[in-house]
């Protein structure tokens, strides 16, 4: 029978994923991410859609995949709700 490779849910799979300051989201981050939700306090998704819904994520639009310029570039971040980002993850955005 062919090995399978874990899924990215799995606990075999997440042993493997690094953690989330090693990714990029440690404190540098996490004071930028109050920054920016203080001044993008609405959801971009939701606005574009008529609605008002309170950020609390900031989403890098294009993904950035390890690549730290990308990661830090304004240009490329969104303030969204958990809902519309979860939703944009999983369609692979």
């Amino acid at each position: 029978m062919p090995t399978r490779a874990p899924r990215a849910g799995s606990a075999v799979g997440n042993r493997r994923r690094k953690t989330a300051a090693q990714r990029g989201y440690g404190g540098r981050w996490q004071r930028y991410r109050l920054l920016f939700l203080s001044r993008h306090p609405l959801c971009a998704e939701c606005e574009r859609q008529g609605r008002v819904t309170e950020a609390d994520v900031v989403d890098h639009i294009v993904p950035h995949r390890g690549d730290l310029e990308l990661f830090w570039r304004p240009d490329n971040h969104q303030a969204l709700c958990r809902p519309c980002h979860d939703a944009k993850t999983a369609r692979g955005e």
